[in-house]
């Protein structure tokens, strides 16, 4: 009868550690549409085959996902959203589930019981965290408008889809040769009914310096450390604007210009010398009175002067001979 109590309580003994030792959940990630591991870590101490046990998985809704009654499945206890997504690890107690859908997160346990005379006794228990993600896509970069010659304001969206879960935040990055700049915006997001994936998106406007070449990327913040970049987005440094040409007709209005004050200049020039050059009725006049002059000189000489040199006796020949000429003329 002692034998039977300490039997009974060592039992109870090692079906409470069991349970004490499954108490924690473990937790396991599993990608959008694949395969996710939900762990029983059944040590089996005492070898037991599957004959004698029962084995269950069950979501944190008391769906079934899975039994193994004495090494059999069995279908007809399983939920039917679940039926054909799972498949038994005999070596590592693990359940796999497959197709895996953002709606599958989740706390999950697994139930060992020991078959016995006396009836099923649970000698294993498990929990599990199931986390499901969904990998977005690379942030794309796209321009709205391109900046105009005369502004340098960009305008642009960034935009990532199909992911999970809610990004913590999503930015644009500017990059120049001596400095880097970051520029914020309300996030837009929108998740689909079915699939429970999101989309986000986020528009911004920032000017960008002209004189350097520019970078730019989108950046996706999933959580703290992990961050998704766009690929660059290259803009480069403007060529220096020329002037404007001159229009043909302000070329044809200023040579216009140019030749009528020219000619006017000339025309007023010719004018001022005309003046100052004297007629031909001065002229003559002018070489009379010169010639009159000169025949009273040389009279003034001939009575002033009996004696000179040969060289005013030549001089006064010239004279006379130049007023006999005249006389005759006259005559």
């Amino acid at each position: 009868m002692r034998f039977k109590c300490t039997m009974g309580l060592r039992n109870t003994l090692i079906v409470m550690a069991l349970l004490l030792s499954g108490a924690a959940s473990l937790k396991s990630h599993a990608f959008f549409n694949e395969t996710g591991e939900l762990p029983c870590h059944f040590p089996n101490t005492q070898n037991l085959s599957l004959d004698e046990l029962v084995i269950f998985w069950q979501d944190q809704n008391k769906l079934v996902l899975y039994e193994l009654f004495k090494g059999q499945e069995k279908p007809n206890n399983v939920n039917p959203k679940y039926i054909g997504r799972t498949s038994f690890d005999q070596d590592s107690w693990t359940l796999r589930l497959h197709n895996v859908q953002i709606k599958d997160t989740g706390s999950y346990q697994c139930f060992i019981h020991h078959r016995r005379s006396q009836g099923l006794v649970s000698i294993h228990q498990m929990s599990s965290d199931l986390i499901v993600l969904a990998n977005f896509s690379q942030p794309e970069i796209r321009l709205i408008a391109n900046q105009t010659e005369k502004s340098n304001i960009i305008n642009l969206t960034c935009s990532s889809i199909q992911g999970y879960p809610e990004p913590q935040r999503m930015y644009v990055s500017l990059n120049t040769t001596n400095s880097s700049s970051t520029y914020d915006a309300v996030m837009k997001k929108s998740q689909s009914n079915i699939t429970e994936l999101y989309n986000v998106s986020i528009s911004v406007s920032f000017p960008i310096p002209p004189e350097t070449n520019v970078t730019i990327f989108c950046a996706l913040q999933l959580e703290p450390t992990k961050i998704i970049l766009s690929q660059p987005y290259n803009i480069d440094a403007k060529s220096p604007v020329p002037s404007p040409p001159v229009p043909d007709h302000i070329l044809w209005i200023a040579a216009l210009l140019v030749t009528v004050v020219v000619s006017g200049m000339v025309f007023l020039t010719l004018k001022k010398r005309k003046k100052k050059q004297p007629g031909p009725s001065n002229e003559c006049e002018i070489i009379k009175v010169e010639e009159k002059e000169s025949e009273q000189t040389a009279k003034r000489v001939e009575l002033q002067e009996p004696e000179r040199s040969d060289e005013v006796q030549c001089d006064v020949n010239m004279s006379k001979t130049a007023s006999d000429n005249k006389s005759a003329t006259d005559f």
